[in-house]
């Protein structure tokens, strides 16, 4: 049962007021080394910078055009080291997607991504925050220890968004946080048509249902 739900969006216009916009929080969770504060900078900066740990949480935006949408990111990238595991839940509290990462030439950083999502599963319910499991440094494919298979079948039997990435090579960054934000503004969509369902068709037939013809 989850303790505390996911807040709504932060709603409004774009600055031309043309379009609907969102706020986001997104936090990166995984072991030490990963790359999250690499994915981070590459994302925001398009630069890539070799990083020493990250001391807490560190915080970075980026606003980004969809469709119809404007959509802000507020991306929590948080530390991996073990001491401050214990704190990592106020950075997440709040917040409306994930990003599982692991190093694909590390198969123990992907089964610590699988204990985050059992934290995360502790917070929310399923519904109410978008998880995307990532592989990270597919520039390092000659010293891959998990398979790209093992990492999508593991996201599907959870029903996460899963990609491989690579914050040096800048390898499908950007489409990782798009994949997010876009499934974000999507479930947007559903709540509303949910809180506001299309009339029924006034053409169609009431009563028991439709009756053979000549009876």
């Amino acid at each position: 049962m989850a303790q505390r739900a996911a807040p709504e969006a932060v709603a409004g216009t774009s600055l031309d007021g043309t379009q609907p916009a969102y706020i986001y929080k997104v936090v990166l969770l995984g072991n030490t080394s990963v790359g999250k504060s690499s994915l981070a900078y590459r994302y925001v900066k398009n630069d890539f910078k070799e990083s020493l740990p990250t001391m807490g949480c560190s915080f970075l935006t980026q606003t980004l055009c969809l469709e119809a949408t404007t959509v802000r990111l507020e991306i929590w990238d948080t530390a991996g080291q073990e001491k401050y595991h214990s704190v990592c839940h106020l950075y997440y509290r709040g917040a409306h997607a994930a990003l599982l990462v692991y190093d694909i030439t590390s198969k123990e950083s992907l089964s610590r991504a699988k204990l985050w999502l059992q934290e995360l599963e502790k917070e929310f319910l399923h519904d109410e925050i978008v998880i995307a499991l990532v592989g990270n440094k597919t520039d390092l494919a000659a010293e891959r220890k998990v398979a790209a298979e093992e990492g999508e079948e593991f996201a599907k039997s959870k029903s996460l968004l899963y990609m491989e990435t690579s914050a040096k090579s800048n390898h499908q960054v950007n489409e990782v946080f798009t994949a997010v934000a876009q499934e974000l503004v999507a479930r947007e969509g559903r709540k509303a048509a949910a809180r506001h369902p299309a009339p029924p068709d006034l053409q169609e037939p009431r009563g028991p249902g439709p009756r053979c013809c000549g009876l």
